[in-house]
């Protein structure tokens, strides 16, 4: 499936069942990211299908 990573600017395809596998095979930190599928946020363990399409957003904080 297409996974779109804010931070890098590009789509890649990856391989998953979970949004946490996802992460895991891109070495990402789940606690920088935001991650939203169908335009939805989700939690890590959430289940995914093909036809996804999965945002993998970075968090930004200031003060």
């Amino acid at each position: 499936m297409k996974v779109f990573i804010e931070r890098e600017n590009k789509t890649k395809e990856v391989k998953a069942k979970t949004i946490k596998e996802i992460l895991e095979k891109l070495r990402i930190n789940p606690e920088t990211v935001l991650t939203v599928v169908n335009n939805e946020l989700v939690t890590d363990d959430r289940k995914l299908n093909s036809k996804d399409e999965i945002k993998i957003l970075s968090v930004v904080s200031g003060g």
